[in-house]
């Protein structure tokens, strides 16, 4: 047990000192000087944070409250580290650059070979309860799941993804948002050349106008009652190149734990999505070892 217990802490030392490393070298690029008032009163830096942060998303903690916790035990003595409602702010204060370094790495998608994209729901409460959920309301709202076939309150992650299975673009819109109405936004924030997608973006206006305005080819599977006929390798072979989404939201549900986030404010929920992402990107590159 006592060895296990080493073992664990040192692959966390190792998994903080490469997230550190990687968001110090990021943050020296970021043009925009990070403000703030009585800097020398600061416990720790901006790097720290952010890598702090992102290394929780890594580990899968949901709770902030448990996370701060886990810190002050494991990385920090309580003296040298902020308390738990100021380090949340200033993870909030630092989601620009967050979301910045996330898309600098998402850039690097730009040379894998394909991307697909596909949504995620995400569930705010139980089913039972939809019709009286005051979280995020007026943000989120009910729509339907086909793939479990029932209806649920909340938000649907539209991601873009590389056959590497690196995220690219994404945007979080309400439940009940259609695919093909996200599409475009999704796959214009880092444009790839090649994308696949399922029935439900199944539109020849939006291909025509992704490849006029934007120069992005967009395939997907066609309905019975289309005049047009792809031939059934063509089929087998979209089937293959599109399960690369399912693996990775997978991963970002039961790992990441994605569908899971508690934040009550679009601010907070934002910074942990982009943490998740940031985390799971890093892996996927090889940065940081899961």
């Amino acid at each position: 047990m006592h060895v296990q217990e080493q073992t664990d802490r040192v692959k966390l030392q190792k998994q903080y000192a490469s997230i550190l490393l990687f968001i110090s070298a990021q943050l020296s690029s970021i043009q925009i000087p990070l403000q703030r008032r009585n800097r020398h009163l600061l416990k720790q830096e901006d790097e720290v944070i952010i890598t702090v942060h992102v290394l929780g998303k890594l580990l899968g903690f949901t709770s902030e409250r448990a996370w701060h916790r886990f810190v002050i035990g494991n990385l920090f003595p309580k003296a040298l580290f902020p308390e738990r409602s100021r380090y949340n702010r200033r993870c909030r204060a630092l989601s620009f650059a967050i979301k910045w370094i996330r898309h600098q790495l998402a850039k690097r998608g730009q040379h894998h070979a394909y991307a697909v994209v596909d949504s995620l729901p995400i569930e705010l409460c139980h089913s039972a309860r939809m019709h009286r959920v005051k979280r995020f309301r007026g943000i989120a709202d009910i729509g339907y799941c086909a793939s479990k076939k029932t209806a649920f309150y909340g938000l649907k992650l539209h991601l873009q993804v590389t056959d590497q299975g690196l995220p690219m673009g994404y945007v979080v819109t309400e439940a009940s948002c259609h695919d093909r109405v996200a599409a475009e936004t999704v796959m214009t924030q880092i444009p790839h050349l090649y994308n696949l997608g399922n029935k439900g973006y199944i539109s020849q206006k939006l291909q025509k106008k992704l490849y006029e305005e934007h120069r992005v080819a967009f395939w997907t599977p066609v309905r019975k009652n289309q005049r047009i006929r792809q031939s059934d390798a063509w089929k087998q072979w979209m089937k293959r190149k599109r399960k690369v989404v399912e693996t990775v939201f997978s991963i970002l549900v039961d790992s990441y734990r994605i569908t899971e986030i508690r934040a009550n404010s679009v601010s907070g929920f934002e910074t942990a999505l982009d943490g998740i992402l940031l985390a799971y990107s890093l892996v996927v590159l090889g940065l940081v070892e899961r």
